[in-house]
């Protein structure tokens, strides 16, 4: 049964109670056992033997063919109420060279193995597992998130944590003594290696410092993309490193001595597939919206100030929260309210703003990109574990 992705997208978070899986132990060991009739889902399945269950989506589908533009997330939320519990019920079939991969044109099927749920890549019709080859290039797999939406900002980045701002090539200076570069102008820069002749690189403007709002420790820099060169040649210049020489393609703004010195082409890892995080108590703030605008909807890049060092990998799932608006209590407020100097205050809820999945992770920094927007999302949000809130069981006081 085919099945438009349409109502997934759109649909808001309809939170409800979360039992995280645990322990999670495939039962089908190998290729060519039978996995028994493809059914429709109940709205509730059990993963294991203990309590523990998986909420599949309410109007789950018994099969979804994969189509081109589709991404992990849409795809587990066509299956699932909360995508990132994917890895409980994706079964990797041993048989096939990189299983977790999925391409457009595969068949998804939602089956059951010993009453629990799994979902299997077959044909229509088809509920037997059997060695496969797959023709098709790595680059055509469905990615867990847009990928050419993170394109842009890897190689403009607006973001840059402290460890790749020490690291960087940068710009060290201009032919004929400028002072800053100029279109179809050149550049000199170091720390380039030995670049191919017409490699692109973009230069970007370190600016303002993105300060972590918990301890006021330095986390990074906004950048300003100020233009891009292609590689001419590298001399040594009896250097130990190497300069390079680029000419200037494209200006954003003025290039400047100290500019950082980018990739214009870079490969995102997309080895990642939505998940939640292992530490069930992780929290934190967004610190930047990408572009410095006020407010992010879905499909805008943020910075946080949580990384490795608290347990998070690429493809985790966060929910983000309102910080909650103070307001002023004024009893009888209209016009027969009595009059009165003073007030008291009164914090409103931290209310469910929307879904956060991370797809760069540093070690106290990360970038997410915004999949699901409720409300707009703000800097200083505050940061929880997807199961933190869910409206069935209440949400639960902030340790803040």
């Amino acid at each position: 049964m085919d099945r438009n992705l349409g109502p997934a997208l759109n649909r808001s978070a309809s939170w409800r109670t979360w039992i995280r899986a645990t322990g999670l132990g495939l039962a089908v060991a190998g290729a060519g056992i039978a996995l028994g009739t493809v059914t429709p889902a109940p709205a509730l399945a059990q993963v294991s033997g203990s309590a523990m269950s998986v909420p599949l989506a309410p109007d789950a589908p018994s099969q979804y063919v994969v189509k081109m533009g589709d991404t992990l997330w849409d795809i587990a939320g066509v299956f699932l109420r909360d995508p990132w519990y994917w890895p409980e019920i994706w079964y990797v079939n041993p048989d096939i060279a990189n299983p977790h991969l999925i391409y457009p044109g595969d068949v998804l099927n939602l089956v059951y193995v010993d009453g629990k749920p799994r979902i299997t890549v077959g044909s229509a019709g088809a509920t037997r597992l059997s060695p496969q080859v797959r023709s098709s290039p790595l680059t055509d797999a469905v990615r867990a998130i847009p990928y050419d939406l993170l394109m842009t900002f890897v190689g403009r980045p607006s973001l840059i944590d402290k460890g790749t701002f020490r690291d960087q090539p940068y710009v060290i200076g201009f032919r004929n003594d400028h002072i800053v570069g100029a279109e179809h102008g050149e550049v000199y820069g170091l720390g380039l290696g030995t670049p191919a002749e017409g490699s692109r690189f973009n230069f970007i403007h370190i600016g303002e410092e993105l300060i972590d709002p918990d301890g006021g420790d330095l986390l990074g820099y906004i950048g300003h993309f100020s233009g891009t060169g292609r590689v001419i040649q590298t001399t040594s210049a009896n250097r130990r490193e190497p300069i390079t020489h680029l000419q200037v393609l494209e200006m954003g703004r003025e290039i400047m001595q100290g500019d950082k010195i980018f990739p214009a082409e870079v490969e995102i890892g997309d080895d990642f597939v939505p998940s939640a995080p292992a530490n069930t108590d992780i929290d934190g703030r967004i610190v930047a919206v990408v572009d410095g605008v006020f407010a992010a909807g879905r499909f805008q890049v943020l910075a946080i100030n949580r990384g490795k060092q608290h347990g998070l990998v690429p493809g985790n799932a966060l929910a983000v929260f309102g910080r909650g608006e103070v307001v002023t209590d004024r009893p009888g407020a209209g016009p027969w309210r009595r009059a009165s100097s003073t007030f008291a205050t009164v914090q409103l809820p931290k209310e469910r703003n929307g879904t956060l999945l991370l797809f760069r992770v540093y070690d106290r920094m990360s970038y997410g990109l915004v999949v699901e927007s409720i409300h707009a999302i703000r800097e200083g949000d505050y940061l929880k574990h997807p199961s933190f809130g869910h409206r069935d069981t209440g949400l639960s006081d902030f340790a803040r």
